[in-house]
């Protein structure tokens, strides 16, 4: 996993591919490489974190055996093994990195060898010959990829926000994301960020760049792949094949060159990969476990997770979140996710891989992806009842408080209504949820904290395949009798201990609303008052929002999302100083 950066066009500068590169400096601070082109039509930038071939060969930007192509990559190409296989008597393999494995196929198939990829990925290729870039972002977007196009039509691309930030691009905020998130609850639905002029490329997309024209193209959309017919096949064949491909998905994911380890909590999916870790390692294996703790037995998965390794050598390592660690910790996350962040859940998880790098651990494990397959949260049993659900998934319409808003900044919202390409409203919900709402936010959120710690995160259960499975099934597979992931689990229950294979969904949580009210009180009035008092102060009422957050702090009710995204507003004027940044968010220097 690394952080790459590119300037395509007549505007592309050595000195402002500098500053973007040590912008992202977290991303990869085992080394740096800049490829610039002789005509200075496009310069590249990579900075690396060593995963795969830890030699020099691995090093990037790297160039294609002819020379005619150099890619910068961030992320893994899992099979790329299987590939290389493939490809070996049309490419003259030089490295044993799967950097290597995308120009050999991309030579081969050009922007069809996304198709062939199995991994998280973005990259970006430079054709010397045809003078055009290729970009591509991985199905699900698991790893990131940012662009933005200037005046005269160079286009600049990164790993994160303030990457472009830093070659000059002013920090203004983008008044309708803001809309969208404040009035209505949706953040990461669109290709649009909280920052003007400033687009993530979606996932399962790739862009080329021509002559200051780009292209940008849909290459993987799950319910395209999927279509509408379910899968008629019994649910003997079915559990076969799916647990064959999660051995197999969680055997890819243990390539590496440098430790490997998995993050934990109590429920099921985590314990389906403790599972599967022994059904390829066996019962000797030894990985190192990772959870975190708030000391909070209401909210806390340490019982789980323990029951989970009692009978196994894995040693087990408890990071710990405590009130007093909240304000410099979410001014930290909130300097690398740029963007808003999804609360104390993302603070305690950053715990976790901070611990991770500490115990030598560079690469992570966890569970992500299985709720969306498998119906798992508990709001997907309302939509399969025909009730409705909230845009805020599991949580009231009240998660968010539109009437603090003016009315001329809440006409700024668009509600959008993601496609309806099933028959079935389940399956609707869960392609909402995979591609416009949850797992966006997901993997945005992870790779930031996860990176802040220069260490990888893989997520064995966003393989394709697998989702292809599990959209294909029938709701009664999913949800049956009050019964969630109800295949998963009997799939799981040939492997798993009973009492962790019928355990019952858990949230995962953190006290949140009670620190909030209690000892964070104070901290988090302050950081609402600072997001007040700033230029987009005015997208409030101010008299509105006191009256609101006062009678949360009193105990009037328990949601505290909207708590959350004021605070987010107040945390997001801390950043540090950018290059070319606007007033619009200067505060306190």
């Amino acid at each position: 996993m690394c952080g790459i950066t590119a300037m395509i066009g007549n505007g592309a500068s050595r000195e402002r591919l500098g500053r973007m590169i040590s912008a992202q400096s977290h991303r990869g601070p085992d080394g740096e490489g800049v490829y610039v082109d002789p005509d200075r039509k496009a310069m590249l930038g990579h900075n690396r974190l060593s995963i795969i071939d830890l030699s020099a060969a691995g090093d990037q930007p790297m160039i294609s055996g002819d020379g005619r192509h150099i890619v910068v990559q961030n992320g893994e190409i899992y099979n790329y093994i299987e590939l290389k296989r493939e490809l070996a008597s049309e490419y003259p393999f030089r490295t044993r990195s799967d950097t290597e494995v995308i120009l050999a196929a991309y030579q081969k198939w050009g922007a069809d060898c996304l198709d062939h990829f199995v991994g998280m990925f973005a990259f970006v290729i430079w054709d010397t010959v045809e003078k055009t870039a290729f970009a591509a972002r991985d199905r699900f977007g698991v790893k990131p990829l940012y662009y933005h196009i200037e005046a005269d039509g160079t286009v600049l691309i990164a790993s994160e926000i303030k990457a472009i930030h830093a070659a000059g691009v002013e920090a203004t905020p983008n008044d309708s994301t803001w809309a969208d998130y404040l009035a209505i609850g949706l953040y990461d639905h669109t290709e649009r960020t909280f920052w003007k002029d400033i687009n993530s490329l979606p996932a399962g997309h790739s862009m080329e760049i021509k002559n200051s024209s780009i292209r940008i193209s849909k290459w993987y959309d799950i319910a395209e792949r999927v279509g509408t017919d379910l899968d008629e096949r019994s649910e003997d064949v079915v559990s076969e094949e799916y647990f064959g491909l999660m051995k197999e998905s969680v055997e890819l994911r243990f390539r590496s060159d440098v430790p490997v380890g998995i993050n934990l909590s109590g429920g099921l999916d985590s314990s389906s990969l403790l599972g599967l870790v022994h059904a390829i390692q066996g019962a000797d294996s030894a990985v190192k476990a990772f959870t975190f703790t708030t000391g909070d037995p209401a909210y806390d998965e340490l019982r789980w997770v323990e029951q989970m390794l009692e009978q196994t050598r894995h040693p087990l390592i408890a990071s710990e979140l405590h009130p007093e660690d909240v304000p410099d910790l979410a001014v930290s996350v909130q300097n690398h996710q740029d963007e808003p962040f999804g609360g104390l859940p993302t603070l305690a998880y950053s715990r976790l891989f901070e611990k991770a790098k500490e115990h030598g651990v560079t690469v992570l494990l966890d569970g992500n992806g299985m709720d969306e397959q498998w119906a798992g949260y508990d709001y997907y049993a309302a939509e399969d009842n025909g009730k409705p659900v909230a845009v805020v998934q599991g949580i009231s319409d009240r998660a968010v408080r539109p009437e603090c808003l003016t009315s001329e900044f809440r006409k700024l919202a668009n509600n959008t209504e993601s496609p309806t390409y099933f028959p079935e409203r389940l399956r609707n919900l869960q392609y909402r949820d995979t591609r416009f709402t949850k797992i966006p936010r997901a993997m945005r959120f992870n790779d930031r904290i996860s990176m802040r710690s220069s260490t990888e995160l893989r997520e064995p259960f966003l393989d394709h395949r697998l989702f292809e499975i599990a959209m294909r099934q029938p709701s009664d597979r999913k949800i049956k009798g009050g019964i969630r992931k109800r295949l998963l689990r009997e799939i799981a229950a040939k492997y798993l201990p009973r009492a962790v294979s019928e355990a019952p969904k858990r949230p995962l949580q953190t006290p949140q609303r009670e620190w909030l009210r209690g000892p964070l009180r104070e901290w988090a009035a302050s950081c609402i008052e600072n997001g007040l008092s700033g230029p987009q102060g005015a997208y409030f009422d101010r008299k509105g929002v006191q009256k609101e957050a006062d009678a949360f702090f009193e105990g009037s009710f328990n949601n505290s999302f909207f708590i959350w995204q004021w605070i987010n507003l107040g945390l997001m004027r801390e950043l540090p100083s950018r290059v070319g940044r606007s007033d619009a968010l200067v505060a306190n220097g």
